[in-house]
């Protein structure tokens, strides 16, 4: 009698028995976290060691569950050499803007008055995508898989890719309208001192103590960076056209592809985590109902700076315009 050989197992056989070959996305991204509900503790440390204790608190301890998140996949199917791709063709487009623009000229012919209202929101912003940036980076260090985990590591790279897109916009101003446009002490009163920048600054630390991973996802991806999107890459940008300011309102609106990108994502885990565990509904309902008052607060008071530009816009009506488009993102995640 003859045994059959073992069916020898190929080498994308973590995809599971999907009988097809996995895409460059799953191989790269597919169950690479050995340490999500590993027993007795996630890492080969003593289980008492206090990376082990935090994981177990905020993450396995989570309030948001599942019992496979494995199940998830970011929509846009970044890996590494994808996203690098893609954001070397943005980079090209965004220093085509700039080189066209100064080419014109553009910064001479800004109103003074509208600079001065660039220096008190558009340049500080700096600090609040910072923020967003570092809990993008937590939310991803944390993350139950390598499917989120790279999804919010990609977002992070967006935040710093906007950031420093401001720096370089504070510098060139500085060059035409004032040395105090690129002194970043100058900068950090108007985010610490600013009444307008208070309410965004309360939201943004606690952001910084969101320690739950599932609260941190909520508060930074279902609220706070929606909210400060709405408000910065749509509405502001709409003022900067309004005032002649074309490069500043095409760098906004070009850094608004990241932020499409990041609902995506957002909206399908989300869905995703709903479908897999009813409860988890009220979870991030629950978080939602928390977190979105700070924000509504923050984009009051930077709403308020509007009303200072030499073509004001109506502070009611910048609110009302970041609350739609908050609300038509959060409709998403229910479908």
């Amino acid at each position: 009698m003859t045994t059959a050989a073992p069916r020898r197992l190929k080498t994308w056989s973590i995809a599971g028995d999907a009988r097809r070959r996995p895409t460059e996305y799953e191989v790269v991204t597919g169950g690479f976290h050995y340490h999500f509900n590993r027993k007795p503790a996630p890492f080969d440390l003593d289980p008492n060691t206090a990376i082990n204790r935090w994981y177990l608190e905020h993450r396995e301890g989570s309030a948001l569950q599942a019992d496979d998140w494995e199940g998830f996949r970011d929509p846009a199917a970044l890996n590494y050499r994808r996203y690098i791709a893609l954001q070397h063709d943005r980079e090209i487009y965004a220093e085509g803007l700039v080189d066209h623009y100064e080419a014109l000229d553009h910064d001479q012919h800004l109103e003074p008055e509208w600079v001065a209202v660039l220096e008190r929101l558009y340049v500080p912003a700096r600090f609040a995508f910072h923020v967003l940036q570092i809990t993008g980076l937590y939310l991803g260090q944390l993350a139950p898989s390598a499917d989120i985990t790279n999804a919010a590591f990609f977002q992070a790279a967006h935040e710093l890719r906007a950031l420093q897109w401001i720096a370089y916009r504070a510098k060139s101003l500085s060059l035409t309208h004032g040395a105090q446009l690129a002194n970043s002490e100058a900068t950090r009163r108007i985010w610490e001192l600013d009444e307008a920048w208070q309410p965004a600054r309360e939201a943004l630390e606690r952001l910084l103590l969101a320690y739950d991973w599932g609260e941190a996802f909520t508060a930074l991806n279902l609220v706070i960076k929606p909210t400060l999107d709405a408000l910065f890459k749509e509405s502001l940008a709409e003022l900067a056209a309004e005032h002649g300011d074309g490069l500043t309102a095409a760098l906004l609106q070009e850094s608004r592809v990241d932020s499409v990108r990041s609902q995506a994502w957002s909206a399908e885990l989300a869905r995703y985590s709903v479908t897999v565990n009813a409860a988890n509904h009220d979870v991030l309902a629950g978080w939602q109902a928390k977190w979105q008052p700070l924000a509504d607060r923050a984009a009051d008071g930077l709403a308020a700076i509007f009303a200072a530009a030499p073509h004001p816009s109506d502070p009611v009506a910048i609110r009302a315009q970041v609350t739609a488009s908050v609300s038509r993102f959060q409709s998403s995640l229910q479908r």
